[in-house]
């Protein structure tokens, strides 16, 4: 049963808890909360406060709700290419209203969304905030930074249109002012992209885009105003010189080096890698109106990116869950988890990655990624253990975000 916010209850019990940090369930656990929605009690059922009334989950296995640090909310795959260009700013925000309510409904209770145009990303964090749409947690940037042509910028259009994408800013000051621009106008985090891209018109993934100036430019503003900042960066040299730079962290990362990989420990930089949407892309892709250029260019680096996270995991840096949502259907985030243990993960280092690292990487340790005290009743269920099966968190059974229950499918 799916329903838009039922009364939040007083508890629920929980026939198995997974304790993210020690990696292990817990049996026969009760989780209450306060009315502002922050858990106030975690532990044993016949230790719990008595007389209230309690959701009975003793059947499923209780976690925190999960986090996407890459996503691009107000962004269908259907309206790739050519196709995007007829989406108006109100339309997008529609199509954002439609996804944050798909991405809370498959059990992601807070999501990073790094680069949407016309600050419609803006909008929907707003009306979630203010109750008047359903929706995870959104940290959001607005429009992403980029220089003159990139990745990022609108290559579509002939010259005689003369259009530029909002984001567009050359040089060390002139990036200092996009940033005080977007931040102006309600962006939590500052996007930038370091390198080419796949799928956009011109240009190659590993091409360098911004110099190390311009990067060093934008992280000394970001911080400055407080405000994290995410690299998009496939290339080898933009890779290292975003993490040289200071950013927080590094999205995709296709063609990471050894150096790399040691710089990214030494700034502990996360590292967050997109390994499901290949395979979206490319069965998909060519009806969604991607190019055949960003199709190609797909090809010949999905292998290696998935490579590269086994090689970046074994190497220990730190990685959080990010998938790109938009570029694939928002809602089936969670199958990016079977590929992560595919190459190389544990199932625990997987949901690891999509909370307690997402949070930490958000900033936003201490609030959501585990179920304990203090923390958020951000919390999902489901039949089964996932630290033995990691597919099980394709299929959600209960979600609550803030001590609203938003599905609960075992409800008579």
């Amino acid at each position: 049963m799916i329903s838009e916010v039922q009364a939040a209850p007083q508890a629920i019990h929980c026939g198995n808890l997974l304790d993210v940090r020690a990696g292990r369930l817990i049996e026969d656990q009760v989780i209450t909360w306060d009315k502002k929605g922050v858990i106030i009690f975690v532990g044993p059922a016949n230790s719990a406060p008595k007389g209230i009334t309690r959701i009975d989950l003793s059947d499923l296995t209780c976690l925190p709700g999960l986090i996407d640090v890459h996503t691009h909310v107000t962004s269908d795959p259907q309206n790739s290419g050519y196709k995007g260009l007829g989406i108006s700013a109100p339309r997008e925000a529609v199509i954002g209203v439609k996804n944050a309510r798909l991405l809370l409904l498959s059990g992601f209770t807070s999501i990073r969304n790094v680069g949407a145009w016309h600050y419609t990303d803006v909008a929907v964090r707003d009306g979630i905030n203010a109750g008047e749409i359903p929706g995870p947690r959104m940290m959001v940037s607005g429009p992403p930074l980029t220089i003159t042509g990139g990745h990022c910028d609108e290559n579509l259009l002939p010259s005689e249109f003369n259009f530029k994408a909002e984001g567009v800013a050359d040089g060390p000051w002139a990036v200092r002012q996009k940033i005080r621009e977007v931040i102006k106008f309600g962006a939590d985090v500052i996007k930038v992209c370091a390198s080419g891209g796949v799928l956009s018109k011109g240009g190659q993934p590993g091409v360098e885009q911004y110099t190390l100036e311009e990067m060093q430019a934008i992280v000394s503003e970001a911080h400055r105003l407080g405000r994290k900042v995410a690299a998009h960066a496939h290339g080898t040299e933009s890779i290292k010189d975003a993490i040289r730079a200071g950013v927080d962290s590094v999205e995709h990362c296709s063609f990471i080096d050894d150096e790399g990989i040691r710089l990214a420990k030494e700034r502990d930089t996360y590292l967050v890698f997109d390994i499901y949407n290949d395979d979206y892309i490319l069965s998909h892709g060519e009806k969604n109106g991607v190019l055949p250029e960003s199709l190609e260019k797909n090809r010949q680096l999905g292998r290696l990116q998935r490579e590269n996270f086994r090689k970046v995991f074994q190497a220990g840096a730190r990685m959080a869950f990010g998938t790109d949502s938009g570029v694939y259907p928002h809602g089936d985030n969670a199958k990016q988890f079977a590929k992560m243990v595919e190459w190389g993960m544990k199932p625990v280092d997987a949901i690891r990655a999509a909370t307690i690292n997402a949070a930490d990487l958000l900033g936003q340790a201490g609030k959501v990624g585990v179920l304990e005290k203090s923390y958020y009743a951000d919390i999902v269920a489901v039949r089964g253990n996932p630290l033995e099966d990691i597919t099980i968190l394709e299929d959600v059974s209960f979600i609550m975000k803030g001590g609203k229950v938003y599905r609960n499918d075992i409800a008579k």
